[in-house]
């Protein structure tokens, strides 16, 4: 039998545990990409291969990770509707 989860948590992209990993094609692309690693600190590995299509999507991941989001407070079912009619939300627009 397989295990689905086994308790470790993968590690954050960019560090020792997870190095970015990025394909170019160019000798010149590549320090290009490289100095870019160094200037924020981030481990990564870097492949060389003309014949391949150039993926940096680890590092365009580094450069633009995602906001947070938070969540509008919702309104309880027994607090005075958002409306404004003075009534509970539960007996206005909840229903």
């Amino acid at each position: 039998m397989e295990k689905i989860f086994d308790g470790k948590k993968a590690g954050k992209l960019g560090t020792k545990k997870k190095p970015a990993v990025v394909e170019v094609q160019t000798e010149e692309r590549l320090k290009e990409v490289a100095s870019i690693f160094e200037e924020k600190g981030w481990k990564y590995t870097i492949g060389l291969d003309p014949d391949k299509p150039e993926d940096i999507t680890d590092l365009e991941t580094l450069l633009n990770r995602p906001k947070t989001v938070i969540a509008e407070k919702k309104v309880g079912r027994n607090e005075p509707c958002p409306c404004g009619s003075g009534k509970k939300y539960k007996r206005c627009c909840g229903k």
